[in-house]
């Protein structure tokens, strides 16, 4: 089977040092494995995606050299296939429509945390078959499985079990008619042959969540390695208070390519004591 990795930035900024580091461990898993990269963008927040900061990205991906086979794709543009797959799941009774409102979820969550529990939805509309109310706009939620555990080993992490009760029926599309985040990059990793997501760490509570989608989708689960973020000397996640650039500016202040890349690369990995690598000894040895 041929390794395919992905790159998904959401275009909300500029290609920052830890979407570039995320963006060269895809590309080296890829290139050693003799497999291909593929590059999505991920811009289904309409409010904050720009054409500036895909550019952005392209122009930072472009100078670090990292090539990639496919794309890019946008997720904006493939709107009808999730909504196609949201039916499908409604059709199969594996996902339904919830009419509660921002309100009621609310005091569904402060409800469980006075009695001491996670504060969640509580399937309110699971299984309903009373008549909706009128004037309101449902959002669609996958019908998690009430019982076992979601099982994956983690490349990174090791073995992660997360029990279902933990979960909640998530949603998958808003009342808007446009799709959220774990259904889209469920659909876009089934349809574009994903065999290995490597993605920052934060990432690691949707994964059991995706997983079952998946599964109820009857795909393939890829294989999963969560990296660790990027930190600052204070131990806080890495943002601009640290003075944190993006990465073509570290090009418009003089530094070469090949630098960055060594850096990065080091950012989580190593080779016993060799500190400067050529991009085909990082693709050798990776």
């Amino acid at each position: 089977m041929t390794v395919r990795t992905r790159f998904a930035p959401s275009p909300t900024g500029y290609l920052h040092i830890g979407g570039a580091r995320t963006a060269l461990f895809s590309w080296l898993y890829a290139r050693h494995h003799g497999g291909q990269f593929v590059l999505r963008i991920e811009d289904t927040d309409r409010e904050r995606s720009t054409q500036e900061s895909v550019q952005a990205i392209l122009d930072g991906m472009d100078w670090l050299g990292l090539d990639y086979d496919e794309g890019p794709f946008y997720q904006s543009e493939r709107f009808e296939r999730y909504r196609e797959v949201v039916q499908k799941l409604l059709d199969e009774d594996k996902a339904y429509y919830c009419y509660c409102t921002p309100e009621e979820v609310e005091a569904m969550r402060e409800e469980a945390i006075a009695r001491k529990q996670k504060p969640r939805y509580n399937g309110y509309w699971r299984d309903r078959t009373d008549p909706p109310p009128a004037g309101i706009k449902p959002v669609v939620r996958f019908k998690n499985p009430l019982q076992g555990s979601v099982v994956f080993d983690d490349q990174v992490y090791g073995r992660i079990e997360v029990q279902n009760s933990e979960l909640d029926d998530l949603v998958i599309m808003r009342s808007d008619g446009v799709p959220t985040y774990n259904l889209s990059v469920v659909v876009d990793d089934f349809d574009m042959r994903i065999t290995d997501v490597i993605r920052g760490d934060d990432h690691i509570n949707n994964t059991p969540r995706q997983i079952n989608i998946l599964k109820a989708m009857g795909a393939e689960v890829p294989r999963y390695a969560h990296l660790p973020m990027i930190l600052g000397d204070d131990g806080k996640r890495l943002s601009k208070r640290h003075g944190a650039m993006g990465v073509m500016q570290y090009a418009d202040d003089g530094y070469l390519p090949d630098a960055v890349l060594n850096y990065l690369v080091r950012l989580g990995w190593s080779h016993g004591d060799q500190e400067i690598f050529s991009k085909q000894e990082m693709i050798d040895l990776f």
